[in-house]
């Protein structure tokens, strides 16, 4: 099961814990921030794949987190 899908899954459940709900969106955050400061620091010409990169950082490490409970 993907990452999204777990959360979704959790959440659906009504099994996230608040510190995971804090967890996202902090993680949401900072990527929304890297990804554009990705976007401003490339004059608009970054490739789509490097300002997807911080989101699937993020999300590959929630995945593993979430793998060992």
């Amino acid at each position: 099961m993907g990452n999204d899908m777990r959360r979704a899954w959790l959440m659906a459940q009504n099994k996230c814990s608040p510190g995971q709900y804090r967890r996202m969106v902090k993680e949401k955050a900072e990527a929304a921030a890297l990804s554009g400061l990705t976007f401003l620091s490339s004059g608009g010409r970054a490739s789509a794949r490097s300002l997807r990169a911080p989101w699937h950082a993020g999300a590959r490490a929630d995945a593993k987190r979430l793998r060992k409970k």
